[in-house]
């Protein structure tokens, strides 16, 4: 197999005329002296720049205005699948299979985004041209290898064991094929040593990336925040480190009132930590449309669950800001054509749209977190409660370790529905498979596609396509 078609696979179509410069590249056999000149890529400043502006503008991309959502809710009791994908209700009802095409462009999105990273980190300080700045290639190294820990987290949180690509492969020669070839057909490393790249590279990026006030930007306060969940999600979590790093983030706060976070009129406000910016220019925010309007049926329906989640804790203020109910032409097994739901977090379809990446109410609950962890039960119910005053909700106490982790998972899905976190924070606490086998219906009947989650699931299969093409790669239990 040629290593350009190798590239081809594992970053997908979109990034293979920015990594190969040749449309013939060399054979893995036999290699020459000459082979192909490896050469930096990038020449100029505005090279570098432009560079950094692809990085951002991936929050206009499938994966970020579509999938992320997706990923985090429809597979919980957040939400139904919606529309009328196939693929997605693979994810929904906990089936997905090997070929599944969602789980493949995903992989290619993600692969893709972490070279982008890597076209920076490699090959910004080669850059010979005044107009850039030492201080301001340090800045471009951080916010990449900020961006690239995100990548990661999402990758190794997905799918387990995931290869660790670090190099942007622009050509080969007889002096880096063995370097280029372990890029191009990498094996998958382990958990552990995803969590060490990631922590490695948040850590690496504090000292010189943007200052927490540049919410589109990867900033100092979003690498805390990061740090805080890898240490949380790890093999053996560092609760002392989610401590440390939690209490490092400053300069934010709750909004006073819960609605001005989705209002529109609010945006990069004093509770955002990381926002993408939906300018309708770098970023057309076309994602809205997804989920909202009664043109057709959309994505990530509200699920019967979670309105009784809202309800039965009284909690009006942030279902109304999560949920609108409307008149549809269409309806379903769960929800009647007269009172059809659905998700309201993005509400502006004109293409503007901004949305969280964090924000300062998940942080806080990942506090009562780990506080829980260490026994600071007191603690662990003050952090919940700062959450709970701002929606007008009656304090509650903490008495043990289960009883607060069940008390900040009910806070995270009532407080954070609909911004991608509650299969991550469920798999964290180890409570996916107990929670998400007792889903119900309107009715009260468990859902009948509940029985299908297992351990095994709660890892996607490596996609089939990226196997065929690389022999390294192993499969995940189960599938």
């Amino acid at each position: 197999m040629k290593i350009n078609k190798a590239i081809y696979y594992l970053f997908g179509a979109s990034v293979l005329v920015t990594a190969v410069s040749c449309n013939n590249f060399l054979d893995t056999e036999p290699i020459t002296e000459q082979g192909i000149p490896v050469a930096n890529p990038l020449k100029t400043a505005t090279d570098a720049e432009n560079r950094m502006n692809t990085i951002y503008a991936a929050f206009g991309n499938e994966y970020w205005q579509l999938d992320y959502g997706m990923n985090g809710d429809s597979q919980t009791d957040i939400s139904y699948a919606g529309a009328d994908n196939v693929q997605n209700f693979q994810q929904d009802e906990y089936r997905i299979i090997a070929t599944n095409t969602n789980i493949t462009r995903d992989w290619k999105y993600i692969y893709g985004f972490i070279n982008d990273c890597n076209m920076i980190l490699n090959y910004v300080d080669e850059i010979n041209d005044p107009a850039l700045t030492a201080a301001r290639k340090a800045e471009m190294k951080s916010e990449a290898s900020i961006m690239r820990a995100l990548y990661y987290f999402h990758a190794v949180q997905l799918w387990g064991d995931v290869p660790l690509v670090t190099k942007a492969v622009i050509g080969v020669n007889s002096g880096n094929f063995d370097e280029v070839y372990s890029q191009v057909y990498p094996a998958r490393k382990t958990v552990q040593e995803a969590y060490d790249l990631i922590i490695a590279d948040l850590e690496g990026a504090i000292a010189n990336a943007p200052a927490g006030s540049e919410k589109y930007r990867a900033n100092k306060n979003f690498a805390y925040g990061l740090l805080a969940k890898a240490n949380a999600t790890k093999p053996n979590p560092d609760w002392a480190k989610v401590k440390q790093y939690t209490s490092n983030i400053a300069g934010v706060n709750l909004l006073p009132v819960y609605d001005n976070l989705f209002d529109g009129l609010h945006e990069a406000n004093a509770e955002s930590i990381f926002e993408a910016d939906g300018n309708a220019g770098s970023v057309w925010a076309w994602g809205s449309s997804m989920f909202l309007g009664t043109d057709w049926k959309k994505f990530n329906v509200p699920s019967n669950d979670l309105v009784k989640t809202f309800s039965d804790a009284g909690d009006t203020q942030r279902m109304n800001s999560s949920i609108n109910f409307s008149p549809v032409a269409w309806s379903d097994n769960y929800w009647p054509s007269t009172n059809y739901p659905f998700m309201y977090k993005m509400r502006k379809t004109d293409g503007t749209q901004n949305f969280y990446v964090m924000r300062y109410a998940d942080i806080l609950l990942l506090k009562a977190e780990a506080a829980v962890r260490t026994a600071d039960y007191t603690g662990a119910a003050g952090y919940i409660n700062q959450v709970r005053s701002r929606v007008g909700l009656a304090p509650v106490a903490v008495s043990s370790e289960t009883d607060g982790i069940a008390k900040v998972l009910a806070e995270r899905k009532m407080e954070l529905a609909f911004e991608g976190q509650r299969w991550f924070d469920l798999k964290r606490t180890g409570t996916a498979v107990a929670i998400l086998s007792q889903q119900k219906d309107g009715n009260g009947n468990i859902l009948p596609y509940a029985a299908n989650i297992n351990q095994n699931r709660l890892l996607w299969p490596i996609p089939q396509g990226q196997r065929d093409n690389n022999q390294n790669l192993t499969q995940n239990p189960g599938y």
